[in-house]
């Protein structure tokens, strides 16, 4: 089979979303597939033995000049009138530029003739799928990657807000979700949550999670992180609606109850932190929390490895759909994930009901329980803190992903 790949980007130093994308890349190439990526990272990158052509943005259009206008004309003024522009043309002019670009790409790689094309996005932006809809002659093999609910106002609370051009955007959703041969969700719960707003998903989806990718390079252990203590890492970026606050709270409750942890237990936060900077001022004389900004991925890797406890950490709300893009690793890492979120959560059902360490993200004397649980075992033996679930390991495999293709056809 020959896939064509449209990605926003493929420069996991951008973003979550990219490492997801490219480690589904690379697992489509374990499979055995020919693939050919076309992606729009705005820099050359090159995928080991995949062949990777960069989308170049068009900078001689009158799009490309409408869109550098807005852009200066906000930084003189400090007048914020791409919203405005947005409610009247559904889109930025930037956004129609960039689309452009990558459906005359698509449209000039006719001749590599694929099987099946998929297209992967990033955040708001679904660039690539929008692309796609100006190819009608290729709906036929499209397989549109959903990684996120959209538009905005769709989202699970507390992340749901309206848009200015909110009808824009959900009439974009409508026409992908029709127009694609097949719709792919990284999560369950995210399909069912998706169809509640768009019916037609219900015929013609299939779960892609995020996928392992194993970086090969070795990375040095950073200075800001000691081996061999009880320690518990965040990693990844801490979204405003990602309220550490309850966490922290419970682990210094742990550590008031035992004392002899404070010589040997940490609590690490490694990724974007901006929206709680006024939260960790507060801690920064704590030597048992210790907050450090982003990272290079496959340092992160290592660091999901080396630590005692990995943390995936969701907002307080009824429903989490999302698979976080750190799952597969955290899987990898076989260590034990202590998962701060709602009940009904898509990484708790993959994890199962009875999975012991969850809690609700605003209670904290259960995950202060949940962290003394955790403790006693590595203090009784570091190496009985272990995950253990090679299912979730082949979920997230090339081996189940093939098995999903192959359905496709």
């Amino acid at each position: 089979m020959k896939i064509l790949v449209i990605s926003e980007s493929i420069n996991v130093e951008d973003s979550s979303a990219s490492k997801g994308r490219v480690a589904l890349i690379y697992n489509l190439q374990k499979i055995g597939y020919t693939l050919k990526v076309l992606h729009y990272s705005h820099k050359e990158i090159q995928l080991k033995d995949i062949d990777c052509h960069l989308i170049k943005e068009n900078k001689f259009s009158f799009l490309y000049f409408l869109s550098r206008f807005v852009r200066v004309f906000q930084r003189k003024t400090n007048l914020d009138i791409n919203k405005k522009l947005e409610r009247i043309f559904g889109f930025s002019f930037t956004h129609t530029n960039d689309t452009k670009a990558i459906a005359k790409a698509i449209k000039a790689n006719e001749n590599f003739k694929p099987n099946l094309i998929f297209t992967l996005s990033k955040g708001g932006s679904f660039r690539p799928h929008r692309a796609m809809l100006k190819l009608p002659e290729l709906h036929s093999i499209w397989l549109a990657y959903i990684h996120d609910p959209y538009p905005f106002h769709v989202y699970p609370r507390p992340y749901n807000f309206v848009e200015e051009s909110y009808k824009a955007k959900e009439k974009l959703m409508f026409s992908i979700i029709e127009k694609a041969k097949f719709i792919a969700f990284p999560s369950f719960l995210l399909k069912e949550w998706m169809q509640s707003y768009f019916p037609i998903v219900e015929n013609k989806s299939c779960i892609i999670p995020h996928q392992i990718k194993v970086v090969e390079e070795k990375a040095p252990i950073p200075n800001f992180f000691t081996p061999k203590e009880f320690s518990l890492l965040h990693a990844g970026n801490l979204l405003k609606q990602r309220n550490p606050k309850f966490l922290i709270q419970a682990f210094l409750q742990f550590l008031e109850k035992n004392p002899v942890a404070k010589n040997e237990a940490k609590l690490y936060f490694v990724g974007n932190y901006a929206a709680h900077k006024a939260l960790f001022d507060k801690y920064s004389e704590d030597s048992n929390i210790i907050v450090n900004d982003y990272i290079e991925y496959n340092i992160i890797q290592m660091l999901e490895k080396e630590t005692a406890v990995n943390i995936i950490l969701e907002a307080i709300s009824e429903i989490s759909p999302f698979l976080p893009g750190k799952f597969p690793n955290c899987i990898k890492a076989d260590k034990p994930i202590l998962l701060i979120g709602p009940y009904y959560s898509e990484v708790k059902r993959l994890l199962g009901n009875d999975y012991q360490y969850w809690s609700e993200a605003n209670d904290i004397a259960n995950i202060e329980n949940k962290i003394t649980e955790l403790y006693a075992i590595w203090k009784k033996n570091p190496n009985d803190l272990k995950l253990n679930r090679m299912d979730l390991n082949d979920y997230c495999n090339e081996k189940e992903l093939k098995k999903v293709i192959e359905n496709l056809k």
